[in-house]
Protein backbone atom coordinates (compact mmCIF):
# COMPACT_ATOMS: atom_id res chain seq x y z
CA UNK A 1 0.00 0.00 0.00
CA UNK A 2 2.58 2.49 0.82
CA UNK A 3 4.63 1.58 -2.52
CA UNK A 4 1.14 2.13 -4.41
CA UNK A 5 0.59 5.56 -2.25
CA UNK A 6 4.14 6.52 -3.50
CA UNK A 7 3.96 6.00 -6.98
CA UNK A 8 0.30 7.70 -7.01
CA UNK A 9 1.27 10.43 -5.69
CA UNK A 10 4.75 11.25 -7.96
CA UNK A 11 1.57 11.12 -10.70
CA UNK A 12 -0.25 13.64 -8.85
CA UNK A 13 2.07 15.82 -7.60
CA UNK A 14 4.09 18.64 -8.96
CA UNK A 15 7.74 16.94 -9.79
CA UNK A 16 11.39 18.36 -9.28
CA UNK A 17 14.37 16.67 -10.16
CA UNK A 18 15.94 15.24 -7.43
CA UNK A 19 19.64 16.21 -8.50
CA UNK A 20 18.67 19.80 -8.60
CA UNK A 21 15.49 20.81 -8.02
CA UNK A 22 14.59 21.94 -11.58
CA UNK A 23 10.73 22.01 -12.11
CA UNK A 24 8.47 19.72 -14.15
CA UNK A 25 11.05 16.82 -14.70
CA UNK A 26 12.06 14.08 -12.07
CA UNK A 27 15.77 13.71 -13.40
CA UNK A 28 16.83 16.58 -15.50
CA UNK A 29 19.41 16.09 -18.57
CA UNK A 30 22.09 17.39 -16.91
CA UNK A 31 22.18 15.43 -13.79
CA UNK A 32 20.95 12.26 -15.86
CA UNK A 33 24.95 13.01 -17.56
CA UNK A 34 26.71 13.25 -14.02
CA UNK A 35 24.88 9.09 -13.61
CA UNK A 36 25.74 8.22 -17.33
CA UNK A 37 27.63 10.71 -18.89
CA UNK A 38 31.20 8.71 -18.71
CA UNK A 39 31.74 5.12 -18.64
CA UNK A 40 31.80 3.07 -15.40
CA UNK A 41 35.10 2.71 -14.07
CA UNK A 42 37.14 0.69 -11.28
CA UNK A 43 37.36 2.06 -7.80
CA UNK A 44 39.55 1.18 -5.06
CA UNK A 45 39.05 2.65 -1.76
CA UNK A 46 41.91 3.11 0.54
CA UNK A 47 42.46 1.05 2.59
CA UNK A 48 41.21 -1.56 1.01
CA UNK A 49 39.52 -4.09 3.18
CA UNK A 50 40.61 -8.01 2.99
CA UNK A 51 38.26 -9.91 0.22
CA UNK A 52 36.75 -6.61 -1.67
CA UNK A 53 36.31 -7.73 -5.52
CA UNK A 54 37.16 -5.81 -8.41
CA UNK A 55 34.12 -2.95 -8.18
CA UNK A 56 32.92 -0.90 -11.02
CA UNK A 57 31.09 2.54 -10.25
CA UNK A 58 29.17 4.76 -12.47
CA UNK A 59 29.90 8.25 -10.56
CA UNK A 60 31.78 10.19 -7.80
CA UNK A 61 28.95 10.11 -4.61
CA UNK A 62 28.74 14.07 -4.00
CA UNK A 63 25.88 16.67 -5.59
CA UNK A 64 23.71 15.49 -7.84
CA UNK A 65 24.65 11.62 -7.74
CA UNK A 66 24.09 11.99 -3.86
CA UNK A 67 21.21 13.76 -3.98
CA UNK A 68 19.13 11.34 -6.48
CA UNK A 69 20.28 8.18 -4.42
CA UNK A 70 19.16 9.61 -1.42
CA UNK A 71 15.79 10.59 -2.95
CA UNK A 72 15.27 7.05 -4.59
CA UNK A 73 16.83 5.22 -1.14
CA UNK A 74 15.29 7.81 1.71
CA UNK A 75 12.55 9.67 0.36
CA UNK A 76 10.56 6.91 -1.85
CA UNK A 77 11.45 8.67 -5.03
CA UNK A 78 10.74 4.94 -6.85
CA UNK A 79 10.71 6.61 -10.36
CA UNK A 80 14.38 7.14 -10.16
CA UNK A 81 15.09 3.18 -10.15
CA UNK A 82 15.25 3.10 -13.78
CA UNK A 83 17.77 5.69 -14.04
CA UNK A 84 19.94 4.09 -11.41
CA UNK A 85 19.31 0.71 -13.00
CA UNK A 86 20.95 2.02 -15.89
CA UNK A 87 24.10 3.31 -14.33
CA UNK A 88 24.27 0.08 -12.57
CA UNK A 89 23.84 -1.92 -15.34
CA UNK A 90 26.79 0.03 -16.98
CA UNK A 91 28.93 -0.76 -13.98
CA UNK A 92 28.54 -4.37 -15.11
CA UNK A 93 28.94 -4.41 -18.61
CA UNK A 94 32.32 -2.72 -17.54
CA UNK A 95 33.13 -5.37 -15.09
CA UNK A 96 32.22 -8.52 -17.22
CA UNK A 97 33.84 -6.89 -20.31
CA UNK A 98 31.25 -6.57 -22.56
CA UNK A 99 30.39 -3.05 -23.21
CA UNK A 100 28.18 -3.61 -26.33
CA UNK A 101 25.69 -5.56 -27.70
CA UNK A 102 26.43 -9.60 -26.16
CA UNK A 103 24.97 -10.83 -29.70
CA UNK A 104 25.24 -15.18 -29.49
CA UNK A 105 25.49 -14.59 -25.42
CA UNK A 106 21.68 -15.14 -25.15
CA UNK A 107 22.58 -18.97 -24.59
CA UNK A 108 24.65 -18.36 -22.11
CA UNK A 109 24.77 -18.66 -18.08
CA UNK A 110 22.81 -15.87 -17.26
CA UNK A 111 24.84 -12.94 -14.41
CA UNK A 112 23.43 -13.25 -11.45
CA UNK A 113 23.51 -10.21 -9.73
CA UNK A 114 23.48 -10.49 -6.24
CA UNK A 115 22.16 -7.39 -4.14
CA UNK A 116 24.04 -6.61 -0.77
CA UNK A 117 20.82 -6.86 2.09
CA UNK A 118 19.78 -4.15 3.72
CA UNK A 119 18.60 -4.85 7.46
CA UNK A 120 14.84 -5.57 7.71
CA UNK A 121 13.72 -3.03 9.87
CA UNK A 122 15.31 -0.48 7.61
CA UNK A 123 13.46 -1.95 4.30
CA UNK A 124 10.12 -1.79 6.79
CA UNK A 125 11.15 1.41 7.52
CA UNK A 126 11.25 2.88 3.61
CA UNK A 127 9.09 0.64 2.20
CA UNK A 128 10.97 -0.76 -0.36
CA UNK A 129 14.22 -2.55 -0.90
CA UNK A 130 16.25 -0.07 -3.25
CA UNK A 131 19.52 -1.53 -3.61
CA UNK A 132 16.91 -4.84 -5.03
CA UNK A 133 14.80 -2.23 -6.66
CA UNK A 134 18.22 -1.03 -8.49
CA UNK A 135 19.31 -4.31 -9.31
CA UNK A 136 16.39 -4.99 -10.80
CA UNK A 137 15.90 -2.54 -13.62
CA UNK A 138 19.79 -2.98 -14.25
CA UNK A 139 19.11 -7.06 -14.62
CA UNK A 140 16.41 -5.88 -17.28
CA UNK A 141 18.67 -3.17 -18.93
CA UNK A 142 21.32 -5.69 -19.43
CA UNK A 143 19.13 -8.23 -21.26
CA UNK A 144 18.09 -5.79 -23.10
CA UNK A 145 21.28 -5.46 -25.23
CA UNK A 146 21.42 -9.18 -24.93
CA UNK A 147 23.59 -9.77 -22.16
CA UNK A 148 21.11 -12.42 -20.11
CA UNK A 149 21.16 -11.28 -16.15
CA UNK A 150 18.98 -11.74 -13.56
CA UNK A 151 18.63 -10.80 -9.79
CA UNK A 152 19.49 -13.65 -6.91
CA UNK A 153 18.82 -12.24 -3.47
CA UNK A 154 21.36 -14.63 -2.22
CA UNK A 155 22.57 -13.12 1.21
CA UNK A 156 20.87 -11.90 4.73
CA UNK A 157 21.42 -10.43 7.72
CA UNK A 158 22.59 -12.85 10.10
CA UNK A 159 22.66 -10.24 12.94
CA UNK A 160 22.03 -6.63 13.90
CA UNK A 161 25.00 -4.27 12.78
CA UNK A 162 25.41 -0.81 14.11
CA UNK A 163 24.79 2.17 12.05
CA UNK A 164 27.78 2.49 9.40
CA UNK A 165 27.43 6.56 9.67
CA UNK A 166 30.34 7.81 11.10
CA UNK A 167 32.28 5.04 11.58
CA UNK A 168 36.12 4.36 10.13
CA UNK A 169 37.13 2.23 7.61
CA UNK A 170 38.43 -0.31 10.46
CA UNK A 171 35.11 0.13 12.50
CA UNK A 172 32.69 -0.26 9.73
CA UNK A 173 35.27 -3.67 8.98
CA UNK A 174 34.63 -4.78 12.82
CA UNK A 175 31.17 -3.88 12.36
CA UNK A 176 30.30 -6.42 9.60
CA UNK A 177 32.60 -8.88 10.34
CA UNK A 178 30.21 -12.11 10.13
CA UNK A 179 27.21 -10.23 9.57
CA UNK A 180 26.25 -11.90 6.67
CA UNK A 181 25.27 -15.67 5.17
CA UNK A 182 23.27 -17.38 2.56
CA UNK A 183 19.64 -17.48 2.65
CA UNK A 184 19.07 -21.72 2.96
CA UNK A 185 17.80 -21.86 -1.36
CA UNK A 186 20.97 -20.05 -1.99
CA UNK A 187 23.10 -21.96 -0.34
CA UNK A 188 22.02 -25.22 -1.75
CA UNK A 189 21.94 -24.01 -5.24
CA UNK A 190 25.52 -22.90 -5.00
CA UNK A 191 26.81 -25.71 -2.88
CA UNK A 192 25.26 -28.22 -5.60
CA UNK A 193 26.96 -26.02 -7.94
CA UNK A 194 24.08 -24.97 -9.87
CA UNK A 195 25.03 -21.18 -10.16
CA UNK A 196 28.26 -20.66 -12.00
CA UNK A 197 30.30 -19.01 -9.67
CA UNK A 198 32.20 -16.97 -12.70
CA UNK A 199 28.82 -15.27 -13.29
CA UNK A 200 28.36 -13.48 -9.68
CA UNK A 201 28.17 -9.95 -9.40
CA UNK A 202 27.36 -8.49 -5.78
CA UNK A 203 25.80 -5.03 -6.27
CA UNK A 204 25.26 -2.41 -4.13
CA UNK A 205 24.33 1.36 -4.61
CA UNK A 206 27.30 2.62 -3.12
CA UNK A 207 30.67 1.85 -1.80
CA UNK A 208 32.52 3.92 0.98
CA UNK A 209 35.36 2.05 2.72
CA UNK A 210 34.17 -1.63 1.02
CA UNK A 211 33.88 -3.36 3.94
CA UNK A 212 30.42 -4.10 3.26
CA UNK A 213 31.07 -5.85 -0.16
CA UNK A 214 34.32 -7.26 1.02
CA UNK A 215 31.98 -9.25 3.96
CA UNK A 216 29.37 -9.95 0.87
CA UNK A 217 32.18 -11.50 -0.52
CA UNK A 218 32.87 -13.65 2.20
CA UNK A 219 29.66 -15.21 2.90
CA UNK A 220 29.44 -16.18 -0.74
CA UNK A 221 33.14 -17.24 -1.68
CA UNK A 222 32.29 -20.14 2.07
CA UNK A 223 29.61 -22.04 0.04
CA UNK A 224 31.86 -22.62 -2.72
CA UNK A 225 33.88 -24.52 0.44
CA UNK A 226 37.26 -22.93 -1.28
CA UNK A 227 38.16 -21.46 2.34
CA UNK A 228 38.70 -18.05 0.98
CA UNK A 229 37.77 -15.11 -0.45
CA UNK A 230 36.49 -15.45 -4.09
CA UNK A 231 37.61 -12.10 -5.22
CA UNK A 232 41.21 -14.23 -4.77
CA UNK A 233 40.70 -16.16 -8.16
CA UNK A 234 39.07 -13.49 -10.02
CA UNK A 235 35.65 -15.12 -9.61
CA UNK A 236 33.42 -12.18 -8.00
CA UNK A 237 33.26 -9.32 -8.99
CA UNK A 238 31.06 -6.07 -7.96
CA UNK A 239 29.07 -2.89 -9.30
CA UNK A 240 27.66 -0.10 -7.78
CA UNK A 241 26.26 2.72 -8.56
CA UNK A 242 28.79 5.70 -7.40
CA UNK A 243 31.68 5.38 -4.94
CA UNK A 244 33.37 8.08 -2.88
CA UNK A 245 35.18 10.27 -4.61
CA UNK A 246 38.63 9.89 -3.06
CA UNK A 247 38.08 6.02 -4.44
CA UNK A 248 38.06 7.30 -7.95
CA UNK A 249 41.19 10.08 -7.65
CA UNK A 250 43.29 7.08 -6.38
CA UNK A 251 42.93 5.64 -9.64
CA UNK A 252 44.17 8.83 -11.55
CA UNK A 253 47.24 7.97 -9.83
Amino acid sequence: MRNAWRELSGLLLPVACAGCGRPRTELCAACGAALHGVPARRVRPSPRPPGLPAVYAAAPYENAVRAVLLAHKERGALGLAGALGRALAGCVRAGTGRPGDAGGSRLAAPLLLVPVPSARSSTAARGHDPVRRIAVTAARDLRRVGLPAQVLPLLRQRRAVADQAGLGARQRRANLAGALELTAGGGRLLRRGLLPHGRVILVDDLLTTGSTLAEAARAVGEAYGTGRELSAHGECRAAVVAASPSAFEINRN
